[in-house]
């Protein structure tokens, strides 16, 4: 029998949406580039038995799943506490609260309730998503409420295990996927709300006009190929990329997903890569003219599950099943894989990853190559939450911005000073 052990985040070299922001921010999710990869430099390449120095830690910050979007001294994200889900702000250098907003009702989920995506900075808003399908557009200097709309007025259902999805800002418009029969992904005004465009309903074949795909847990990846701008999405059935104009299906290829379809697209040179967890596999297509797509290579060498993929250079790194996998993106084939590292969230930088093992809440720092892996320090997250679940883990993806890495397990959210001294 399948596990059913949710999806998170909910987790690339593309244009970026037009956002005030500085090359150590991380204004959404997977970073500046939605890749999780951090340019920063100059942080510790080992840590001693400790750990790095714990900046501050807040326990007050509501449960859930949500991720951090981080530009200058702010941090966003979304908590759980009584019946509400609310936007959160915390003063990134201190860990202060600022302000929280109430943005909708409670999800309840056998493996965690509240939200599970992350919230998008553009200029002076910042944008959220719940579990139950609210979008919400509120001010980034004091949680005030500029608009909010709801998935389920344009044809969206709550997946199983909540909107894990994290809006994509891009250009004067908000993108998310409400997913049924109304139509697969939508845009928004990103000032006002009101609707700029829905696309067609994406069916689960190629060959069927009716079974439309539900949303799943990937969050949309822009990209600019052949001069055009486009969006594309990993549903449960297909890999999709869409018009940035007015959401056309630009092309379309099978997908053999099941259960719960988590990690988001890949995208360098024309490639497009995806993976998903339950024995399912990896794949990478190549993009080509008047929107022409080839698939280069299947494989099951990469099953990434939820926590993220990152690609240094020639090779994809994450969690595949049990183990921290090497692939070649060049043909899918695996290059090593270390069992001792065991299935976490990741991101990157300065030539280290940061991975946080979703059972122990170990945080490793890890050398890697096509060669092999080498742990150059790791910690074990204290205090954890006693209020997590029995089927929850710690799934949130870890984020650095300005020299310092930020964690979080339920409620209690932890920073991190990663700056070489």
């Amino acid at each position: 029998m399948l596990s059913l052990i949710p999806l998170l985040f909910g987790l690339a070299i593309v244009s970026l949406p037009m956002t005030e922001t500085q090359a150590d921010d991380w204004p959404h999710f997977r970073g500046a580039n939605f890749d999780d990869k951090s340019t920063e430099t100059g942080l510790q390449q080992q840590w001693d038995s400790n750990g790095p120095d714990q900046v501050w830690i807040n326990k007050n910050s509501g449960l859930g799943y949500a991720g951090f979007a981080i530009v200058g001294d702010q941090l966003f994200t979304l908590g759980l506490e009584n019946e509400e889900e609310f936007g959160l702000c915390l003063n990134a250098e201190t860990g202060e609260e600022l302000w929280r907003k109430s943005l909708g009702q409670r999800f309840q989920n056998k493996w965690g309730d509240g939200p599970r995506s992350t919230p998008t900075v553009d200029g002076d808003h910042v944008y959220f998503l719940t579990a139950a399908g609210s979008l919400a557009c509120l001010n980034k200097s004091d949680g005030s409420e500029v608009w909010s709309i709801s998935m389920k007025d344009f044809g969206g259902k709550v997946p199983v295990w909540g909107y894990a999805e994290s809006p994509l800002v891009d250009g004067d418009n908000v993108i998310c996927t409400p997913g049924g029969s109304a139509g697969t992904i939508l845009a928004v005004n990103k000032s006002t709300g009101e609707l700029a465009w829905q696309s067609e309903a994406v069916p689960k074949s190629v060959d069927s006009s009716s079974d439309p795909t539900i949303a799943h847990y990937s969050s949309l990846l822009p990209i600019e190929w052949n001069e055009q701008r486009q969006y594309v999405q990993l549903l449960e059935r297909a890999i999709v990329g869409f018009s940035a104009n007015d959401g056309t299906v630009l092309w379309r290829v099978e997908w053999p997903g099941r259960v719960a379809v988590i990690p988001s697209p890949v995208f360098e040179d024309g490639n497009v890569y995806v993976t998903s967890g339950y024995g399912i596999g990896s794949k990478m297509l190549k993009l080509g003219e008047s929107n022409s797509v080839a698939e280069t290579w299947f494989s099951k060498a990469m099953q990434n599950h939820h926590g993220g993929v990152v690609k240094v250079g020639d090779f994809v790194y994450g969690s595949s099943a049990k183990s921290f996998v090497c692939q070649n993106a060049a043909d899918g084939k695996p290059m090593w894989s270390e069992r001792k590292i065991k299935k976490g969230a990741l991101s990157y930088a300065d030539g280290r990853f940061y991975h946080v093992e979703e059972g122990s809440g170990t945080v490793k720092l890890i050398e890697a190559d096509e060669n092999k892996a080498t742990v150059q320090g790791q910690f074990v997250l204290s205090p954890q939450t006693n209020r997590r679940k029995p089927d929850g883990r710690i799934w949130v993806h870890p984020v650095v911005s300005d020299g310092k890495l930020y964690l979080r397990d339920q409620e209690i959210i932890y920073c991190y000073d990663i700056k070489a001294q």
